[in-house]
């Protein structure tokens, strides 16, 4: 799953029309491949970044939430949080796969 699409679900506060629409974008770009579409595909483009918007609202709007609230400040931490470990269980295991003479 691309890195830069977030959850959306169940923030507060809640989630705006441009998240929604940036999430949208950021899904349509990974699976054409396009950053950016020709000219001839510009509207074809925009129009399923438009769909997925809309089914992504209704989506979100439909979710009974069993959870607690989540905040945006929270959720940045936890990635913090998690890409310290990440770092922290990569040095090691690189330096795991290197013979004693290479440390």
């Amino acid at each position: 799953m691309c890195r830069n699409i977030r959850v959306l679900y169940h923030f507060e506060p809640p989630t705006t029309d441009e998240e929604i629409r940036a999430a949208a974008l950021q899904y349509v770009r990974k699976v054409s491949g396009l950053r950016e579409p020709s000219a001839a595909d510009a509207a074809t483009f925009e129009r399923a970044v438009a769909d997925i918007a809309l089914s992504t609202e209704r989506l979100l709007g439909s979710l009974e939430a069993r959870t607690a609230v989540r905040t945006r400040e929270r959720e940045q931490q936890k990635a913090r949080d998690r890409g310290a470990r990440r770092e922290g269980r990569g040095g090691a295991r690189r330096l795991a796969g290197r013979s004693t003479s290479d440390r």
